[in-house]
């Protein structure tokens, strides 16, 4: 939010400029009943209205609900304090290496084992630190929202119940069964970097009552069947179905198909015609139900997302309409001046010098009044993440300003060469032949019984090769300019490769292990792939997601820890080698270190956390995901086969979720492309915003001393065409929203008809009130417009 410095360049000395409404701060602040306010208490009032408006904004930013900001002056600093970055890593760190603290705890792993003191001394302390921040939160909610806010109470009771448990390990020196430690990840979803994930965790929620309908349909199919299987084969002695409990176990694991065809072979050898029940079965279970449930939650979370978009847009704009209420004046309560708007992007964004914050108020006052109205302002999240630099002259390269004529020369050629259709052509054919060359050579290793693979040897046309994508890289940079070259998606990909191919040959030089680097080199045929619009929106598709793929892998990372955790409790004194005997996953545990016929099953365990890690990845492909299951209901309890089971419905809806999430983002490319008359978003990956300065603006700008002021934006001389003017340009990389916005825009222009509309109602609703109550307590006019003004706002 920023400091509260304050910059040179602002004005507090206009008597006349009231604000038209106080702040929540600013109302604690006793009026001087024999004078109106100094100019000294209308500075505080500002400055208060500007760290609230501010407030609004990074409310509408991080669709935070409003009622989480301060309500109180007192409650200002301690929520100044907890929004500040360095609290944010603390708070990250915290969280973080809670989590961490199961590599040390029994079960451990052993090269990380600590006495029992350290860990639970750790643990104390980062709780305290997690602690810290919640009575930090209660103080500036206050107890009434500290309650209604769910992740709080949520998070304030999983603290309190572990707090407990802590203090229990440290006085007892002995851990315990502490399941509860699989709650651990709370504390992270819940800190200040992980908002991806809590919005990913929010859609699946979100998308569980269709999906919970699915499954009881799915698993109602299932009992069915598992009673007509019991009836059916119980009667011949078949081992997968002569109890209603293993005929339901049985067809849970076949739905997986992992023990097809095993679990039909019994009785298929006695009647062919059984073959009916399980083709059925599969048909309508695998086939259709699973098929369905992927239908119902791409088509939830397809519709969840179109929400979400709308509450965001929406959210924002009421962000914006509560912030510009705060920073209007009574004289003039439509619009706002220049000062009030550097006044509230101290603390929105402070990161922008005098020129960039003058830059963006005339960027966002299109109508060049000089005063910003509330349509202008709207946009102002649009804006105030911009990149400004001067704007860069048609035709005119990067090297111009820095370099010599004969120089600029050279590079102008290399420019041209670069973007010469038939250099890219040349690169395209040099990167296929290096492939069918590479996969030649490959084959011919293969054959040869005398050459393995680690004995590659880097040939002389493997020097060619990799000395052409290294000149191509550097001719690139050369001819267009470090920053266009590494703002490249594709051109960063080719950098890397070549990067490793580079040091690959110069480490093969000194370890021959480092073979594999170079082959890396046919990764470039991706490049091949762009040609072709279906790869592009598949590659393109991909590099949309990078960024939240990371916050969907945390959250899957997030899910594998409780699962681990869970199973490290119930299953990590248990040892499967050579267990299950006179069962039929017997051969799967076998331990015998003098025999090569070993079933490697008992490896799959739950001793530690990373070994768990494993041991839920296997399960979560589920090949043969059931012979672990086995294991641990033979050697623990028939129960154990609960925490199995269920562990495959979470992670088969989550990744139904996965897939409906890339399903979605890759059509929503494909329809961006069809509606936007055929422009890719690759055309649309920058957001640019061109503005105009004259020579006297810009000095304004850049003299520390001389007060920003809007008088030039509204200049006529500005617009003659004699006066030289200078151009900038604001940059900023295409976000998702900004895509959906531009595809959606009858929608959003719906969206944005009917807030128009409910805030109409609203206030034509309130102005009723406040005549009835004008009429009941003859309260003066002026008194009943200020009355409403204030319920408005609030």
């Amino acid at each position: 939010m920023g400091s509260t410095r304050l910059v040179q360049y602002e004005q507090f000395h206009d008597e006349q400029d009231v604000a038209n409404e106080a702040s929540n701060m600013a109302t604690d602040i006793p009026a001087n009943e024999d004078s109106d306010d100094s100019p000294e208490q209308r500075q505080h009032h500002w400055s208060l209205n500007y760290q609230e408006a501010a407030i609004y904004l990074e409310e509408g930013y991080n669709n935070d609900k409003f009622e989480t900001h301060p309500q109180s002056q007192n409650a200002l600093p301690i929520y100044l304090l907890t929004h500040r970055t360095w609290f944010y890593i603390v708070d990250f760190l915290a969280s973080t290496l809670l989590l961490s603290l199961a590599l040390i705890e029994r079960p451990a792993v052993p090269l990380f084992k600590v006495p029992v003191w350290i860990h639970g001394s750790v643990e104390l302390l980062c709780l305290f630190v997690i602690a810290l921040e919640l009575i930090m939160r209660l103080k500036w909610l206050g107890v009434k929202q500290f309650v209604k806010h769910v992740r709080t109470v949520v998070k304030t009771t999983t603290l309190t119940v572990m707090f407990a448990e802590a203090i229990v390990v440290l006085i007892r020196q002995q851990s315990h069964f502490r399941v509860t430690r699989a709650f651990r990840p709370i504390f992270l979803i819940d800190s200040h970097y992980c908002r991806g994930v809590r919005r990913f965790i929010r859609q699946v929620l979100q998308s569980m009552p269709p999906i919970l309908d699915m499954l009881i349909l799915l698993l109602f199919f299932m009992l069915i069947f598992s009673i007509l299987g019991f009836y059916l084969f119980s009667p011949f002695d078949d081992p997968y179905f002569n109890h209603i409990e293993t005929s339901f176990i049985s067809l849970f694991v076949l739905l997986t198909t992992s023990n097809f065809p095993d679990v039909m072979m019994p009785s298929y050898s006695r009647s062919r015609w059984s073959a009916i029940f399980f083709i059925v079965y599969l048909a309508v279970e695998l086939y259709f139900l699973m098929n369905l449930l992927l239908a119902v939650v791409y088509d939830t979370f397809t519709e969840i997302t179109k929400k979400k978009l709308k509450k965001l847009l929406l959210h924002k704009r009421e962000a914006c309409q509560r912030a510009f209420r705060l920073l209007v004046t009574k004289q003039n309560p439509t619009r706002i001046s220049l000062r009030h708007f550097v006044g509230v992007m101290k603390y929105f964004n402070r990161r922008l010098n005098k020129r960039d914050l003058y830059l963006c108020f005339k960027g966002l006052n299109i109508s060049k009044t000089g005063e910003m109205n509330l349509d202008e302002f709207y946009h102002i999240y649009y804006v105030t993440k911009l990149k400004w630099g001067p704007e860069p002259t048609v035709g005119e390269l990067w090297s111009t300003k820095i370099c010599s004529p004969c120089c600029s020369t050279f590079i102008k050629a290399m420019n041209r060469l670069v973007t010469w259709r038939w250099f890219t052509w040349f690169i395209y054919f040099v990167i296929a032949v290096n492939f069918v060359w590479i996969l030649a050579e490959t084959i011919d290793i293969s054959v040869d019984p005398d050459i393995k693979a680690q004995d590659y040897k880097i040939s002389w046309y493997t020097l060619i090769f990799v000395a052409i994508y290294v000149v191509e890289m550097i001719l690139k940079i050369l001819g267009l300019g470090p920053k266009d070259y590494f703002t490249s998606g594709w051109n960063l990909f080719d950098f890397f490769v070549t990067m490793a191919a580079l040091v690959g040959i110069l480490g093969k030089l000194f370890n021959k292990n480092l073979y594999y680097i170079v082959i890396l080199r046919p990764f470039r045929l991706l490049r091949l792939f762009k040609m072709k619009a279906r790869y592009r929106d598949v590659l393109g598709t991909l590099f949309i997601l990078l960024s939240q793929m990371m916050s969907l892998a945390l959250a899957m990372i997030l899910l594998y820890y409780f699962f681990a955790i869970v199973g490290m409790e119930l299953f990590s004194k248990y040892d499967l080698r050579d267990c299950c005997k006179n069962t039929s996953v017997e051969d799967n545990y076998r331990y015998d270190n003098n025999s090569v016929f070993q079933g490697y099953y008992y490896l799959n365990n739950f001793e530690n956390v990373l070994i768990s890690g494993v041991t839920l990845f296997e399960l979560t492909v589920v090949n043969n995901w059931y012979i672990i299951m086995e294991g641990y209901a033979t050697v623990a309890t028939s129960w154990s086969r609960i925490y199995f089971m269920l562990f495959y419905i979470v992670i088969m809806v989550v990744m139904n979720v996965v897939v409906a999430f890339i399903l979605e983002a890759f059509i929503f490319r494909i329809q961006y492309r069809r509606q936007m008359s055929g422009d890719d978003i690759g055309d649309f990956s920058k957001i640019k915003v061109d503005v105009q300065l004259s020579h006297e603006e810009l000095n304004m700008c850049l003299d520390k001393v001389q007060p920003l002021t809007s008088q030039y934006i509204n200049c006529p001389t500005q617009t003659e065409p004699h006066r030289s003017v200078l151009r900038f340009r604001g940059e900023r990389s295409a976000s998702r929203e900004d895509y959906s916005v531009k595809m959606y825009q009858e929608e959003v222009q719906q969206w944005v008809l009917e807030q128009q509309e409910r805030l109409r109602a609203e206030s034509a609703e309130m102005q009723d009130l406040s005549h009835v109550s004008h009429n009941v307590n003859g309260v003066s006019e002026s008194e009943d417009n200020s009355l409403h003004a204030r319920t408005i706002t609030m």
